[in-house]
């Protein structure tokens, strides 16, 4: 059976889960600028699956702008308790919105409205502003749905480069990484530690 890193990720991430690791769905998403100048920062996994990763934003953000303009990312997972790593590395796309419309439902009420009151990554004036935009909107929106904002969406990365880390004893660590075939599948390699 040809290697299938995606199942191998689904079957770690479900470790993670039955370990009872706090948020085993925090992945460190990298990101670029167009000129090249990193960022990183932790966003929640939503998706993982044969498309790819998939976490949303808010897509003004700066990592919502940066995407848009370098569409490539690099994520990581770190579950300390399992002695796991998980890279990944590949281009991304932005989700349809049916798939934000769908996710959005599932947000929690409040959640959907701190969405539509927070401009992400923009300068905040004063948080009890922010707390009053907020509270208006809950009002404006007492028994109506909560209208998912144009801007808010998700991107899904797909990926081209797969690794898995496993801690061992005297540091000599166990790496295999999975590199997409341009013609599908898989190409599995072990690297030194």
């Amino acid at each position: 059976m040809p290697p299938d890193p995606i199942a191998q990720f689904q079957l770690l991430f479900r470790r993670a889960q039955r370990a009872r690791i706090a948020l085993p769905e925090a992945m460190a998403l990298a990101t670029a600028s167009s000129r090249g100048v990193p960022s990183v920062r932790w966003v929640l996994l939503k998706a993982a699956d044969a498309r790819g990763f998939t976490f949303f934003t808010d897509g003004r953000s700066r990592k919502g702008r940066e995407l848009r303009a370098n569409p490539r990312a690099a994520l990581a997972f770190y579950w300390d308790p399992i002695r796991k790593q998980v890279r990944i590395d590949g281009r991304v796309e932005q989700v349809t919105p049916a798939e934000a419309d769908a996710y959005w439902l599932t947000r929690p009420r409040a959640s959907r409205l701190a969405a539509l009151a927070s401009l992400q990554s923009e300068e905040l004036a004063s948080w009890p502003a922010l707390v009053a935009r907020w509270r208006r909107l809950r009002r404006t929106y007492a028994g109506r749905a909560v209208p998912r904002p144009r801007a808010w969406t998700g991107f899904r990365v797909v990926p081209e480069t797969i690794e898995f880390w496993s801690r061992r004893a005297h540091r000599l660590h166990h790496r295999e990484v999975f590199v997409r075939r341009p013609g599908g599948g898989w190409r599995r390699r072990l690297l030194q530690p």
